[in-house]
């Protein structure tokens, strides 16, 4: 029996939506298992800069800090997307968690679902059987790195230390020893000597491993393999830029963003959300899929060990697929009509009688 102490940042948009539905299937597995589990909400993003005028505000983070984990949502609304000169954003939040909560790892599970191959933009002999995790550094590089900006020029500075790149390295090798045994090291080493250092210190630490069959690709190569041969990769390591960009490639080949969710994880809580925005079109309309929400409830579970909790989620998640319990984005012609709520409320039932 654990006790789960949750921080839930619900965040913009759809946020609160699925957030709601997460909180729901995590309270059911809870009973169902015996732990015990308390919430605390907080504010962030666009709902907080409206209220306080900071994404991320102190009271958040120590919300954050005293907790096992955060299940987190969404963030961004379009009046900050469309207007250059914002000052504050709703994603700076994001960016000021991850680096207060020193979040360096992003780990994010690529994965089809059989009934779903279909909606995948690729063909279902590529895609049929693709699992693989994307492990994307989240803290260093270019995104952190020192910036400048004048009317007729602009640098960002793609650094990296070895401290960070051994620790996303480890966690890239140790995902690998609990899967198939296979790491792709994603870089660019012919041209640039970030990359270079990651290569060089990724060979140095590879025979501490010799079950793993570690590989290196350069990012284009990985870009290009992700497509022709999804099923190739079994874990993946990167840096922060090109793990932004791939996993987001890797994101549309379940064929649906809707589906796959996320953890983060470093030197405090760790962070579970879906990996899809706020949508803030569909606000309200009950219309947003809950199940990467949902899924990331599991991955919360097998981050604390908790097995079969996680597995059941997934059991669940597979059989409201199966019955086409489904919100509108993918359901089947013809399929009967359900919400956000109502796909929520019929996995934890599920979970509940199972």
């Amino acid at each position: 029996m654990m006790d789960f102490k949750i921080a839930v940042l619900a965040g913009d948009g759809i946020g609160p939506e699925i957030s709601v539905q997460g909180v729901d299937v995590m309270t059911a597995v809870c009973e169902k298992f015996g732990h015990k589990v308390s919430y605390e909400y907080a504010i962030c993003g666009a709902d907080a800069i409206d209220k306080v005028g900071d994404p991320f505000p102190e009271e958040t983070y120590q919300v954050c800090k005293q907790a096992d984990a955060v299940l987190f949502s969404a963030v961004g609304d379009p009046k900050f997307d469309n207007d250059p000169t914002a000052k504050v954003r709703p994603e700076q939040g994001l960016l000021a968690m991850r680096k207060k909560l020193g979040l360096f790892a992003n780990i994010r599970p690529v994965q089809t679902f059989k009934c779903l191959v279909h909606k995948s933009p690729l063909k279902a002999e590529l895609v049929d059987g693709a699992d693989f995790l994307c492990i994307r550094e989240l803290t260093g590089g270019m995104y952190f790195g020192e910036k400048y900006q004048d009317n007729d020029k602009a640098y960002d500075t793609n650094m990296y230390t070895r401290p960070e790149i051994e620790r996303i390295l480890k966690v890239g090798f140790e995902y690998a020893m609990k899967r198939r045994k296979h790491l792709t090291v994603v870089d660019k080493a012919n041209v640039l000597a970030s990359s270079r250092l990651w290569r060089q210190i990724a060979q140095e630490m590879a025979p501490q491993y010799p079950e793993v069959t570690t590989d290196y690709m350069f990012v284009d190569n990985a870009a290009m393999k992700m497509i022709q041969e999804p099923k190739f990769f079994d874990v993946m390591v990167t840096e922060n830029t090109f793990g932004d960009i791939l996993t987001d490639e890797g994101s549309v080949i379940s064929g649906s963003m809707g589906l796959l969710p996320s953890a983060s994880t470093g030197e405090s809580t760790p962070v579970f959300e879906p990996i899809h925005g706020s949508w803030p079109q569909a606000k309200g309309l009950n219309i947003a899929n809950p199940l990467a929400q949902i899924l990331s409830v599991a991955m919360l579970f097998e981050y604390f060990d908790c097995k079969e909790e996680g597995a059941l989620i997934r059991r669940a998640v597979d059989a409201s697929l199966d019955a086409n319990v489904r919100t509108p984005e993918i359901q089947v012609e013809g399929g009967a009509k359900y919400g956000t709520k109502e796909v929520g409320a019929w996995i934890v039932d599920y979970i509940r009688k199972a």
